[in-house]
């Protein structure tokens, strides 16, 4: 560790680890060995962040957070208060099953909101939002907007934040954000953004 980050002092950080500058690390939070954390993230209170773990830069974890082995969270990510990883699917208290945790990842821009569960073995697509509350089983595609129990597509979200406007009717659609304005392209199911110009 370099002193180039903040640790409150009720948390524990165990060695080794990574910690990038910027990083500051609030109350009662207890990282584990060999976790590898980004520059310039926000750890709120009460988080554990499980040995071999990767978080990158600009992430925000709120309070009540657990990362469990085989969670990969890739750079400006945002997890809201309580959210929930798993890390095997078949959990038993009497059998031991640390050789099947199954990789989960959280790809760049993602936001996961408050109380919602990631069961273990899916991608969270690129500037995807999950709603407060989900159960997400499956994989989130790129700016997919998904909420409920089990959690299903309701729309498109832009890079920003802002929900897109429906897209009606069969074939490519060119989509537009009103905040922004961000140009998107949905082509065969799947939302891709447009370079500017």
């Amino acid at each position: 560790m370099s002193g180039d980050h903040f640790v409150h002092e009720s948390s524990y950080v165990d060695p080794p680890c990574e910690i990038g500058a910027g990083t500051r690390i609030w109350h009662f939070c207890h990282i584990m060995p060999h976790c590898r954390i980004g520059r310039n993230c926000n750890i709120g209170q009460n988080v554990v962040v499980s040995p071999h773990c990767v978080i990158g830069d600009g992430v925000k974890i709120q309070n009540n957070v657990s990362i469990y082995t085989g969670v990969v969270i890739e750079d400006d990510v945002f997890l809201g208060p309580s959210m929930v990883f798993t890390n095997v699917v078949n959990p038993r208290a009497h059998v031991e099953r640390k050789d099947e945790y199954r990789a989960t990842r959280v790809c760049r821009g993602a936001t996961v909101g408050a109380n919602a569960t990631v069961v273990c073995g899916v991608t969270l697509g690129r500037y995807c939002m999950i709603g407060a509350g989900a159960v997400v089983t499956r994989d989130v595609p790129d700016f997919a907007l998904v909420y409920g129990n089990p959690a299903r597509q309701h729309g498109w979200v832009c890079a920003c934040g802002e929900r897109l406007p429906a897209a009606a009717g069969d074939g490519p659609r060119n989509l537009r954000c009103a905040r922004c304005g961000a140009a998107y392209r949905l082509i065969g199911g799947l939302l891709e953004a447009l370079e500017a110009g």
